[in-house]
């Protein structure tokens, strides 16, 4: 895992960035979380583990494993997402949510609930993707291209809790720069909606089932 940086801003907000990796296209099949808590615009605490994925969503294609660098044998011994589910919730500690594009990583974690039959927490998110086009005039709005905006690089991008960090950065400077002081005004501001996360009306398909594609999951940062 990278280096964890000692702070990222001094803007007075207080969130959870949150960044998942996964096996395959199932939302899931996550393989590896990242988390890092910010109170008063510095990080105060970190945390990531890798994760194995319920039977049926645990294999791991190449394409993912390029990106990631995880493979089938680093989570061999690894909790599984209904044994994790818990302390990424208590590690929140009900905070709004912050991905750099939310919509994957809130997908990871509705498909993970459904998929292993336990009940879905009450989430809050929002997106630092969206935040990013909001704030910044830039040619790409891909994680590395919008944290190097927030002053926030050098990262390992597809690090679960670096990206996760790089990702809180762009919050705590986007904030900054819009002189908010809460991810809600801040999603006003920026008119980024602060969304909760649904749980899923049908349990995601297994990855040995031949609907699912072998195409790669879509990273969008």
């Amino acid at each position: 895992m990278s280096e964890p940086r000692a702070t990222i801003g001094t803007v007075p907000l207080n969130f959870t960035a949150i960044d998942f990796e996964t096996a395959n296209s199932s939302p899931a099949s996550a393989c590896s979380v990242g988390l890092v808590k910010v109170r008063a615009g510095r990080v105060v605490d970190r945390a990531s583990w890798f994760i194995r994925p319920p039977f049926g969503h645990d294999a791991f294609l190449e394409w993912n494993t390029r990106i990631h660098g995880i493979v089938a044998e680093d989570v061999t011994h690894a909790k599984t997402w209904e044994q994790q589910y818990p302390d990424l919730v208590a590690f929140a500690e009900g905070d709004v949510l912050v991905a750099h594009n939310a919509r994957f990583d809130m997908g990871v974690i509705a498909g993970g609930c459904s998929a292993t039959g336990i009940d879905l927490a009450e989430h809050h998110s929002l997106c630092s993707l969206a935040v990013a086009r909001k704030t910044y005039t830039l040619d790409s709005y891909r994680l590395p291209v919008a944290a190097m905006a927030a002053g926030f690089e050098g990262f390992q991008h597809h690090d679960a809790a670096a990206d996760a960090e790089a990702c809180a950065a762009i919050v705590v400077h986007a904030a900054g720069h819009h002189g908010v002081e809460t991810v809600e005004a801040l999603g006003a501001v920026t008119r980024v909606a602060i969304a909760p996360v649904r749980a899923r009306a049908e349990k995601p398909k297994a990855a040995n089932q031949p609907r699912l594609s072998n195409r790669p999951m879509v990273f969008a940062d």
